[in-house]
């Protein structure tokens, strides 16, 4: 059985996915992880990207999640921005 090295790299692991996402994301792109309250998720990046607005600070991104933080909330984590 494949060893997992991190959250992003688990391919074999239905615990946690990686999807397409808008990010309510008012204090700009330096945060690498997103409670799920201000996570959309969508079926593909093209999805995403027609809901992201930047002018009201919803941005278009791939994350992993959600993960289960040890404060007890459910955390989505930064893979990447695609806008």
């Amino acid at each position: 059985m494949p060893q997992a090295t991190s959250l992003f790299t688990d391919v074999e692991s239905n615990v946690v996915g990686t999807s397409a996402v808008v990010i309510y994301a008012p204090s700009g792109r330096s945060r690498k992880r997103f409670p799920e309250g201000v996570v959309e998720v969508y079926a593909s990046e093209d999805e995403a990207r027609a809901h992201a607005d930047p002018s009201r600070h919803r941005r278009a991104a791939i994350a992993s999640g959600p993960a289960r933080s040890s404060e007890g909330l459910k955390l989505f984590y930064l893979v990447r921005w695609l806008d």
